[in-house]
C-alpha cells in the first residue's frame, strides 16, 4: 500500500495545531463529540449531490486548511470569516481517520478558481478557493474560510454553498454541498430542492456565532456520514489520498447550447 502523499505533511502540522487550540474554544460551550453506544441507532447518511463544474482547474499554489491566506501572504481574503468543522463518521457512528476532506466555494466577489467560474466584477486574489484536510482520530477535520455568498454564472443561480467531497484511500466515496440553513435563496435552489426533504436536512448548516469566536467570525459544523467505507491497512490506518474529481457533461451541454461563454 502506497505511504502517505508527502504534499500533506506541512498541511498536517498546521492543521493538528489550529484545529486543537480552535476545538479547545469551542468546548467551552458544551461538549464537542459525544461517543455513542455499541447498539446506537444508524445516523442518516448525508445526501450525495453533483460535484458541479468548477472543481479547480487548475490547483492555488496553496491548498491547506485556510482559505483566507495564501502560503505567506499578509493580505487576508475579504469576506466573513467562518470556521467549518465537523467529523467524518460511518453509520454506526465510528470515527473515520485519515480521510481527505476537500473544500472549494465562490469568494467574495462570485468568482471560483476555476478558469471558467470568474464572475465579471473579477476575482479575489486573496481567496484560496480550494482547501484539503486529512482528518484526525476522531474523524474531526476544520476550515476557515469564508461565509458562502449567493452567486450567478452561466444562467444559473445559487443558494450560497460550500462544496465538499471526501476520499478514502484515494477514491472518492462522497461528494457533497454544505448550504446556509435558513437562508432565503434555499427555496429556489436547483440543487437542494432536487433532494427529498429528509436528504435536504443532511446537507444544511447552521453559521452562527460560538463561544470562543472572534467578534465577526462565524462557526459552522457540518459532520459528514458516509454510507461506506474504504478499506483499512494491517495497521488499522486508512491511507490518505484524494480522489479524482468526478467530472460533469456541464461544459459539452453549455457548448453544444452555445452557451460556454459567460454573458
Amino acid at each position: 500500500m502506497s505511504s502517505p502523499d508527502p504534499r500533506y505533511d506541512r498541511y498536517d502540522r498546521y492543521d493538528r495545531y489550529d484545529r486543537r487550540h480552535f476545538l479547545q474554544g469551542l468546548a467551552l460551550g458544551g461538549p464537542l463529540f459525544a461517543v455513542r453506544g455499541a447498539f446506537a441507532e444508524a445516523l442518516t447518511e448525508t445526501a450525495q449531490t453533483i460535484e458541479g463544474p468548477f472543481y479547480p482547474d487548475r490547483m492555488p499554489l496553496d491548498t491547506d486548511n485556510d482559505l483566507l491566506i495564501i502560503n505567506d501572504a499578509i493580505t487576508p481574503a475579504v469576506g466573513e470569516v467562518a470556521y467549518l468543522h465537523g467529523r467524518v463518521l460511518s453509520r454506526s457512528g465510528q470515527p473515520v481517520r485519515n480521510a481527505t476532506v476537500e473544500i472549494w466555494q465562490v469568494d467574495a466577489l462570485g468568482s471560483y478558481v476555476h478558469t471558467r467560474g470568474r464572475d465579471p466584477s473579477g476575482l479575489d486574489p486573496n481567496f484560496q478557493g480550494y482547501g484539503r484536510a486529512l482528518t484526525g482520530s476522531t474523524g474531526d477535520y476544520l476550515f476557515r474560510t469564508i461565509v458562502p455568498r449567493p452567486y450567478a454564472l452561466y444562467g444559473v443561480t445559487r443558494a450560497p454553498h460550500i462544496h465538499l467531497a471526501v476520499s478514502l484511500n484515494g477514491r472518492r466515496v462522497l461528494t457533497t454541498q454544505v448550504l446556509v440553513r435558513g437562508h432565503p435563496d434555499n427555496a429556489t435552489d436547483g440543487v437542494l430542492q432536487g433532494l427529498a426533504p429528509p436528504a435536504r436536512a443532511t446537507v444544511l448548516a447552521d453559521f452562527g456565532r460560538a463561544p470562543g469566536a472572534r467578534s465577526g467570525e462565524r462557526t459552522a459544523r457540518f459532520d459528514v456520514v458516509l454510507g461506506r467505507t474504504a478499506f483499512e491497512g494491517d495497521d488499522g490506518v486508512l491511507r490518505g489520498g484524494m480522489g479524482r474529481s468526478i467530472g460533469t457533461r456541464f461544459w459539452d451541454i453549455l457548448k453544444a447550447q452555445g452557451r460556454d461563454t459567460l454573458r
